[in-house]
C-alpha cells in the first residue's frame, strides 16, 4: 500500500469510528506504531484530524452565527475572489443562474455586472440584487418572500414555491461547512437551508463556492449531501484526502 493510500485509509477510519488508536493501527496495517504516528501528524497538519494521547480524533469547528455585515472581512476578500473568478470562468453566455446569499456570491455578482455578460440571474440577496442592478446585460429576478435582515435576503416559503417555476442551468451556493464524515452541507438557520435545498433543485448543476477552511466547519442545521453537488469552488487545491473524499463522490474541484 502507497503512503497516500494509507492517509485516506486512517481518515476513513477516523470519520467512520471518530477515533483511531495508533496500537490497533499499527496492527491494521501492519507498520510500527511510529510510522502511524508520522502518518497522523501528516493528517493534523493538513487539519482534518487531531492528535490524541495514544490516537487520533476527527477534527471538527462549530462556528457561531455571524450576519452578513459581519462576514464582509476585507482582509477575506481575496480569498473570496479567487473563488468568485473561478466561478465567473464556469459561466456562459445567456444561461440562467441562481446566485443564493453568500459574500463570495457577492463578489461574483460585481464580476458579472462588470464584465457585461448576458445571463439572467435569480437572486434572494438583496446586495446581490442591488450589484446586478446596474448592469444593463443582465435580466434580474427576485423570488420574493420572508426578508431575514440577518442574512440580508428572501427566504421561506413563498421563496421556495417562486423558484420551483424557474429553468435554471446553474445554481451557486453557498455553505457554512460540509462535515466530511456525514457529508452534509450545513447552515445556522432552517428557512435559509431550506431555500438553499429548493435552489438546488431547481438547477441541473450545483456549484458549491466556499473558502478552504470551510471543509472543518459546521453549522447546525444540513440542507443537502455531497451528492447533491457537482462542483466545489474554492480558493486553492484542497488535501489530498479532502480530493479523494470529493472525487469518491464523482464531484469536481475548481
Amino acid at each position: 500500500m502507497f503512503a497516500q493510500e494509507r492517509l485516506d485509509s486512517i481518515y476513513q477510519k477516523v470519520c467512520q469510528d471518530g477515533k483511531v488508536f495508533v496500537k490497533k493501527l499499527s496492527e491494521d496495517f501492519k507498520i510500527s506504531e511510529d510510522a502511524i504516528r508520522k502518518d497522523l501528524k501528516i493528517l493534523e497538519k493538513q487539519g482534518v484530524i487531531q492528535r490524541t494521547y495514544g490516537g487520533a480524533i476527527l477534527k471538527k469547528q462549530l462556528v457561531s452565527f455571524s450576519t452578513v455585515n459581519d462576514r464582509k472581512d476585507p482582509s477575506v476578500r481575496p480569498t473570496k475572489k479567487i473563488i468568485a473568478q473561478k466561478a465567473f470562468d464556469a459561466l456562459r453566455k445567456n444561461e440562467t443562474i441562481i446566485l443564493d446569499i453568500s459574500t463570495t456570491n457577492m463578489v461574483l455578482a460585481e464580476m458579472i455586472r462588470d464584465s457585461g455578460l448576458e445571463l439572467t440571474v435569480i437572486s434572494n440577496s438583496i446586495d446581490i440584487l442591488y450589484i446586478l442592478s446596474k448592469s444593463k446585460a443582465v435580466t434580474l429576478i427576485s423570488p420574493g418572500g420572508m426578508f431575514f435582515s440577518d442574512a440580508g435576503g428572501f427566504v421561506g416559503s413563498e421563496t421556495i414555491e417562486s423558484i420551483k417555476k424557474y429553468n435554471v442551468q446553474k445554481v451557486f451556493i453557498g455553505s457554512c461547512g460540509i462535515d466530511l464524515e456525514t457529508g452534509s452541507l450545513t447552515t445556522f438557520n432552517v428557512e435559509d437551508g431550506n431555500t438553499k435545498r429548493a435552489f438546488i433543485n431547481a438547477a441541473r448543476e450545483v456549484f458549491l463556492v466556499m473558502e478552504n477552511k470551510k471543509f472543518f466547519y459546521e453549522g447546525i442545521y444540513k440542507f443537502a449531501d455531497l451528492s447533491q453537488i457537482d462542483t466545489v469552488v474554492t480558493e486553492e487545491t484542497p488535501s489530498k484526502t479532502i480530493q479523494n473524499r470529493l472525487k469518491k463522490s464523482k464531484i469536481k474541484i475548481l
